[in-house]
């Protein structure tokens, strides 16, 4: 059904005159008349019957109208589910305890007004491929890994260099340490099941082991945080490796000790990437705040990949 037609038809019942519904919707009575003739060919009704004082409904258009009104109300609906500024922003994290997830959180608290979704992704192949299709706004990702340029059509920028910890049990041979230097670390078992080859915190890894001379287990299936500190409170001979700003929750008989690690301190470079057409609002508006908080670390020495040291600036 033409909403156009649709709505000329609301429009001449509530005037009760062409004219007047021609001056409301800024064309030619003509093609009001036009329009509800279409109409009424294709419904095979009468709709209007005209009188000295105008157009009055006929049975038919009694029994349209209601439709009539709940069909444009479902278009303008349809309209604004995806119209910039009154959809949800969508964001991509890599987990619901990270330190992305923490930003967003960040983010809301600031910006109590703006309704968002946010969901994980899992490869930065399909989180790209969403950001240009346009069913997702933005992603957290570290992005300039090797080989893996992105699209003329995308953005990014810096917005977190996040600390790692050495996350230890009880009777690791280094709990007792308020820090750890990465020398120290040669030679302890440091198990991360969690890395995926191909992905862009595999390769943050692999640099890392291939500079340092660390050895990270990335040996048996990923069962998730809680079995990973399971096993690292259990275990004295293991130890993994945890963003400062992770949320980590563990029972109390665990006594896991969460532990810097200086001398460099090896950070890992969280990006927001979008696409630089999006006209949603607020997206500018994350952008800006993920620039205004990004903390600056000029008091320590740090590292992180070489690939990883693009541009410093934040985003605007």
């Amino acid at each position: 059904m033409d909403l156009e037609a649709v709505r000329t038809f609301a429009a001449v019942a509530d005037t009760g005159q062409f004219q007047e519904a021609a001056a409301d919707l800024s064309i030619t009575q003509q093609a009001v008349s036009r329009r509800i003739s279409v109409l009424e060919k294709n419904l095979g009704v009468r709709l209007f019957t005209r009188t000295p004082r105008g157009a009055e409904l006929t049975i038919d258009g009694q029994a349209l109208l209601p439709h009539a009104r709940e069909l444009l109300r479902v278009a303008e609906r349809a309209v604004a589910s995806v119209h910039a500024g009154r959809r949800p922003l969508r964001v991509d994290v890599l987990a619901s305890r990270g330190a992305q997830a923490g930003l967003m959180r960040g983010f809301h608290r600031a910006h109590p007004e703006i309704e968002l979704d946010v969901l994980m992704l899992f490869e930065i192949e399909t989180a790209i491929a969403a950001i240009r299709s346009g069913a997702i706004d933005a992603s957290f990702r570290a992005v300039a890994a090797p080989g893996r340029p992105l699209p003329e059509d995308l953005d990014s920028a810096p917005v977190l260099d996040e600390p790692l910890q050495l996350l230890t049990g009880p009777a690791h041979a280094l709990a007792g340490a308020r820090s750890v230097t990465l020398a120290q670390l040669a030679g302890h078992r440091i198990w991360m099941p969690g890395i995926v080859p191909g992905t862009e915190w595999g390769a943050y890894y692999d640099d890392l082991v291939a500079e340092f001379g660390l050895t990270i287990e990335a040996t048996g299936p990923n069962f998730g945080s809680d079995a990973l500190l399971d096993t690292i409170a259990d275990t004295p001979a293991l130890a993994t490796f945890m963003g400062e700003h992770t949320r980590l929750i563990w029972p109390a008989g665990h006594g896991l000790r969460r532990i810097p690690v200086t001398d460099p301190m090896p950070v890992y470079p969280h990006s927001l990437i979008w696409r630089r057409d999006n006209p949603h609002p607020a997206l500018i508006a994350l952008r800006h705040y993920l620039g205004s908080t990004r903390p600056h670390r000029a008091d320590a020495e740090t590292w992180k990949p070489a690939w990883a040291k693009g541009s410093d600036v934040p985003p605007t």
